[in-house]
């Protein structure tokens, strides 16, 4: 039998699933660190990105929009900010989002919060490419 990683992803709301992974990958701050069976312990800050995850030899995506990993024991636990399953994910509020921030960002009113806008691009970015839409 393979040897197997406990993955719970957590939001403020609800845990979104506890399952056991063959492995995962995580969007770490400093880049994308992957997680096998026997992982060192370590706790990640998470930027805006895409969990994956390998379950029964299929790959699954999550997006998380931040948060931290920590890893010990065979177990890895995401506390997310917000994270949905790519099947979950509503392809057209995610457009919707990405065009609002674009427009922000393009904006010159000084009135206009740029890290914010930027923050929320990311979000939108993130949700679009767990759905596997390529924009």
């Amino acid at each position: 039998m393979a040897e197997l990683i406990a993955l719970e992803v957590i939001t403020p709301q609800r845990v979104l699933f506890k399952e056991q992974v063959e492995a995962l990958v995580i969007p770490g701050v400093e880049g994308r660190l992957g997680i096998l069976p026997r992982h060192a312990p370590m706790v990640a800050l998470l930027r805006p990105g895409v969990l994956t995850y390998r379950q029964g030899g299929q790959l699954h995506k999550v997006a998380v929009s931040g948060g931290f990993c920590e890893v010990s024991d065979d177990r890895a636990v995401i506390l997310a900010d917000a994270a949905e399953r790519a099947a979950d994910i509503d392809v057209l509020r995610a457009r919707r989002a990405k065009e609002r921030a674009l427009r922000r960002l393009r904006s010159r009113d000084r009135r206009i919060d740029h890290a914010r806008a930027r923050a929320a691009l990311e979000r939108a970015l993130a949700r679009l490419k767990a759905a596997g839409v390529e924009d």
